[in-house]
């Protein structure tokens, strides 16, 4: 599951926030597989969509994360839950959005396929009233 700013996210969602307040993130990764998964990084990438095929990933300028951008990971034991808390700040006005990759750490495991799958989330900044 992914939350931002404590609303459930999925590709229907569109989530509004305010220029230069400070936006929860929050990803919930629960492991149904019969062994543990782990060590591995998780990175969140913004960018936006342009609509025509471009994406534009040089963001620095318009969007930084409170902390890292990368969280790391050394296990999630079968049947359980595991919570990643970050914060962004998007400094101006637009649609954008969030890429979640995993990256592995050891190749000989393998993640679930469903963590594979999570959507891009679609963040609207306004300016504050």
């Amino acid at each position: 599951d992914i939350l931002v700013d404590g609303k459930l996210c999925d590709c229907d969602i569109v989530v509004d926030c305010k220029v230069g307040d400070p936006i929860p993130l929050e990803v919930k990764l629960t492991n149904w597989s019969k062994h543990s998964v782990g060590p591995f990084a998780l990175t969140v990438t913004p960018y936006q969509d342009y609509q025509n095929g471009v994406h534009n990933y040089e963001l620095q300028d318009a969007i930084t994360f409170v902390g890292s951008n990368t969280f790391y990971i050394d296990s999630v034991k079968p049947t359980k839950d595991s919570v990643y808390f970050g914060a962004l700040l998007i400094l101006y006005t637009g649609d954008f959005y969030l890429n979640i990759k995993f990256h592995e750490d050891n190749c000989s495991r393998e993640l679930p396929l469903s963590w594979f799958c999570l959507p891009s989330v679609h963040i609207r900044a306004m300016d504050p009233v």
